[in-house]
């Protein structure tokens, strides 16, 4: 591909988020959501705790993914969460299921136009760290990426974020500290650790489980790091957090792992989750802290 190509590209891109949010904005009117949320496989209670104003199925927006995994239920919302004006993604897309990179991440594109400044994101991992158990949670403070892909990778949008962005620092510092405390207050068990995407769909073998951990990794999934990534580029502060579904380690032990068994492990953690993120946004968002 040349470089006009790869700039009609890149112009393409710009006018399908044009024309979405337009879509958005239009419904929506002057509603201006500041915190993004993403909620992966069967982690959709929180929805429930939101005072929802509207709400879009993603077939609904224009150039929106449709997500094709059985545990998404694939809506958009607008509302408020104690208080907060957020837009809550219910369902997520995934590299596995065919899309790419810009189409995965293009709702963070979306939800950047149209206010949010803050991401919380959410995922069911599988856990590396012996330490860990079925339905832990664990406050992601680094990930690795073995992604085949790189959401930037093409011309850059130079109206929404530098050519190089640092990484250095994906997870803000602030909100992992008073999560922390919020889950020693609710006498919860919560680790913190390194996050390592994939692109499955297949869950790993053995080898590749003790491979993961040796080069430093405390739980596994298959999304996540494309929008924290996007999010990142647009100067976004993002919290993340992974539910543990199954365990990959000590490898002698490891057991077959169905969709069904990871998604009752993280419905078992669901209200765990909820409350940490409620707190969380009760403590971030109070008294106009966030805003910024």
């Amino acid at each position: 591909m040349g470089a006009e190509a790869i700039r009609g590209e890149l112009d393409r891109w710009k006018a399908c988020l044009e024309e979405a949010t337009g879509y958005l904005r239009g419904r929506i009117g002057s509603f201006e959501p500041r915190l993004g949320i993403v909620l992966g496989t069967g982690l959709g209670q929180l929805a429930e705790h939101i005072a929802v104003e509207w709400e879009f199925p993603y077939p609904e927006i224009p150039h929106f993914p449709v997500s094709t995994v059985e545990s998404h239920a694939g809506r958009l919302l607008f509302g408020h969460l104690e208080g907060c004006p957020v837009m809550v993604m219910q369902g997520r897309f995934h590299y596995y299921e065919g899309y790419s990179m810009k189409e995965i991440t293009f709702p963070i594109r979306v939800m950047y136009r149209l206010g949010v400044r803050w991401l919380f994101i959410s995922n069911a991992a599988g856990g590396l760290n012996p330490a860990m158990q079925v339905s832990d949670l664990m406050i992601i403070r680094d990930h690795i990426n073995l992604l085949p892909e790189n959401p930037l990778r093409g011309a850059n949008w130079d109206e929404l974020g530098p050519r190089f962005p640092d990484m250095s620092m994906p997870y803000d510092v602030e909100l992992i500290r008073r999560a922390r405390e919020i889950a020693e207050e609710m006498g919860i068990r919560v680790h913190e650790g390194v996050y390592v995407a994939v692109a499955g769909p297949n869950l790993e073998t053995k080898a590749e489980y003790q491979f993961l951990r040796l080069i430093g990794a405390d739980a596994v999934g298959m999304s996540t790091v494309p929008e924290v990534i996007v999010a990142r580029h647009m100067g976004m502060k993002v919290f993340g957090v992974s539910v543990i579904t199954d365990i990959g380690y000590p490898v002698e032990k490891v057991e077959e792992v169905t969709l069904e068994r990871v998604i009752e492990a993280a419905r078992r953690a669901e209200p765990w989750l909820t409350e940490l993120i409620r707190r969380l946004v009760q403590k971030q968002f109070a008294c106009g802290e966030g805003e910024s």
